[in-house]
């Protein structure tokens, strides 16, 4: 497994340079996230993935979860660990006061969940779900339920999940059939089987707080007839729900976390928010959610980055074409190649590219957190919404493909368990499919947050990317890459009304673009990130920085604009081609072999 270095001297970078934290974080109230004190929380944050979390890794793989009538053991180590997280704070970071929370903003919450998830992505979902558990609470519960469970959940004593998926249905909640129905006593007997729920069940903390949608008795049919419910695994009063784990999942990979089937047999819930109104306040949980499973695309594509980096220093293999590198070996290492090169420079791309969107993101929860200007609030949460889809599907199938290209790195010791590589692909793997698989999120951009806008949140975005580009054209160092964004900018917004009118023709049209939209709009956006953090590396060597950081993230972005940005205009060309070759073929020809 490849050692975890956290990447402190590149969040620093983009915290400092790049996004100018300090004035953020002022202009938000949060005058308390010094420099000093984010420089001590990263150091620590570091030290904890690295030393504690990290080593667990891979032993935490091979022994994985075991289910029995009793609940669910975790893999050696993984407790002891929490009960760690929890003693030094670390789940209280972002959250709070009042609730016992550090009350600092949730993008320095991002930082450490970006660190914990490289390290371990199996051990950090346990306390990662619960923050999406404490959001939902905060914001959609009475004053009652946030007293009982919000500083049990902000402390770390309890943990949280969300219970969606049913056996019969994924992404399309509306024909859940899980019922809820009201007790005397004002709570409710929540009914029905839930599967795929991560963290269901586990023995690293003393209670589990299920977030369960279900319907109410008469309910509409459809997502306007579901409701949403707290349902702990022990009551208030301390006695046993009737919730239980019936198994857990024979998983591909994260094989560290327990993916549970749940059984609720009339068990006792709580309402949380209006009745049908579940999916609503739901969305808190999920979007949380979908900005986490970004950092999961970031996490996969900086740790295979890592491993595949130290082997390619090491492994000797063939000479240089153009000359002898390592005339003291029997051959080359084979960083010296072009194409090692290649692999390593798109990993280093993504990671890089990746972390940089999500820090924006960020930092646009916070502004949407915090008590600024109410139309600054309005405009960061209209951003958010705009590339958290692209965030989620794009980061992740992003850190796939670096998790494939370090196993190719290694050659066949990359498909050996020992090494670690491989273990990254099968943990990389679902991130694609949490949270709404990627042409999920693909028509949700496409349809719901630019067709159905008439095109005002891409606008948004792209106006963002006009006025970069503008201030900085004929920049030295950087103007070739601000030409490129310049140009792919405006015929992000051509290509997208030649799609609006196709699908004026034919709604159909929007499902056949939806996913080429979504990979064109994520290397645009991807490019738009790498010409900032370019402009900030030039500036620093123009002033006279001798470091060599500053010239590594200038290549990188050089790299990424010449052999990777070129993608967008394959997709570009796919989802113009239109819908007739996906749909010409009728469902019986597809039986031929």
């Amino acid at each position: 497994m490849p050692t975890y270095k956290a990447p402190v001297r590149d969040i620093e970078f983009l915290l400092y340079d790049v996004y100018d934290a300090e004035t953020h974080y002022q202009k938000i109230g949060a005058e308390e996230a010094s420099r000093d004190m984010l420089s001590a929380i990263i150091a620590e944050g570091a030290k904890f993935c690295e030393q504690v979390i990290a080593p667990l890794n891979q032993s935490g793989d091979q022994e994985g979860c075991t289910w029995s009538e009793d609940g669910v053991t975790t893999p050696t180590g993984f407790k002891e660990a929490y009960q760690q997280y929890v003693e030094n704070g670390w789940g209280a970071l972002a959250s709070p006061v009042e609730h016992g929370g550090q009350g600092l903003p949730e993008s320095v919450g991002h930082i450490i969940s970006e660190m914990a998830g490289t390290a371990n992505w199996s051990w950090s979902m346990y306390p990662g779900l619960s923050h999406g558990a404490r959001a939902t609470i905060d914001l959609h519960g009475t004053d009652e339920q946030k007293e009982v469970y919000l500083t049990k959940l902000v402390s770390g004593e309890w943990t949280g999940t969300m219970c969606l998926t049913e056996p019969h249905c994924g992404s399309d909640l509306g024909i859940l059939k899980t019922k809820a129905e009201e007790n005397a006593d004002g709570s409710y007997a929540i009914t029905g089987t839930k599967i795929f729920i991560s963290a269901g069940e586990h023995d690293m903390a003393e209670n589990i707080v299920h977030i369960v949608l279900a319907r109410l008795p008469g309910a509409p049919e459809g997502t306007k007839g579901i409701s949403l419910f707290i349902v702990p695994k022990v009551l208030p009063d301390g006695t046993r729900n009737d919730v239980k784990c019936g198994s857990i999942e024979h998983k591909m990979g994260i094989h560290g976390n327990a993916t549970c089937v749940m059984n609720f047999d009339g068990a006792k819930g709580f309402l949380i928010g209006p009745p049908n109104k579940g999916l609503n306040c739901m969305f808190t949980f999920m979007n949380f959610a979908r900005i986490g499973t970004a950092i999961q695309g970031v996490a996969s594509a900086e740790l295979s980055f890592q491993g595949a980096l130290a082997y390619a220093k090491d492994r000797l293999a063939m000479r240089s074409l153009s000359g002898v590198k390592n005339p003291n070996g029997p051959a080359d290492p084979i960083i010296v190649h072009p194409d090692v090169r290649r692999m390593l420079l798109t990993q280093k791309s993504f990671a890089e590219g990746g972390r940089a969107m999500i820090m924006h993101l960020s930092q646009l929860v916070d502004i949407v957190h915090s008590d600024v200007d109410a139309e600054e609030k309005k405009m960061a949460d209209e951003l958010l919404s705009f590339l958290t889809p692209i965030a989620k599907a794009f980061l992740t199938e992003a850190g796939l493909e670096a998790a494939n290209l370090g196993v190719q790195v290694f050659g066949g010791h990359g498909y050996i368990q020992e090494w670690g590589m491989e273990q990254i692909v099968r943990d990389a793997r679902i991130s694609t499919i949490y949270e709404g698989t990627t042409g999920i999120q693909s028509l949700d951009l496409l349809g719901r947050k630019v067709l159905m806008t008439q095109g005002g949140m891409l606008k948004n975005f792209t106006k963002i990317i006009h006025k970069f580009c503008k201030e900085h054209d004929g920049a030295k160092g950087i103007k070739p890459m601000v030409k490129t964004l310049a140009t792919l900018n405006k015929d992000w917004g051509d290509v997208t009304m030649k799609l609006g009118m196709k699908a004026m023709m034919n709604k159909e049209e929007v499902g056949g673009a939806a996913y080429d939209y979504l990979m064109y709009s994520g290397y645009i956006t991807l490019g738009y990130y790498w010409a900032r953090m370019a402009m900030e590396a030039q500036n620093k060597i123009a002033a006279g920085e001798k470091d060599g950081f500053y010239k590594a993230k200038l290549d990188t972005a050089r790299f990424y604009f010449d052999r990777i940005l070129p993608r967008a205009e394959g997709h570009k060309l796919a989802m113009l081609n239109g819908l007739d070759t996906l749909m010409a073929m009728s469902e019986e020809e597809f039986q031929y072999l």
